[in-house]
């Protein structure tokens, strides 16, 4: 069975929430109005909360998001 392994973007999002989480949290899913707003808002919240947490949660955020494959089956 194959592993998926995530994509370049992923891997820079991963590095970014190391430093800055809402950012990466806002690059995968935005802060538009609709079903994924309280993702953004919610690191924002942990972020202020302390460090670690908004990572956490941001990482969290990251690879649970969608994924669409590159190349059909």
């Amino acid at each position: 069975m194959a592993t998926w392994v995530s994509p370049t973007h992923d891997v820079i999002l991963y590095f970014l929430a190391l430093f800055i989480p809402p950012a990466a949290v806002f690059f995968k899913r935005g802060i538009a109005a609709g079903k994924y707003m309280i993702d953004f808002w919610i690191n924002i919240l942990l972020w202020i909360l302390g460090w670690i947490p908004g990572v956490l949660h941001a990482w969290w955020i990251i690879s649970r998001s969608e994924r669409v494959a590159a190349h059909p089956p």
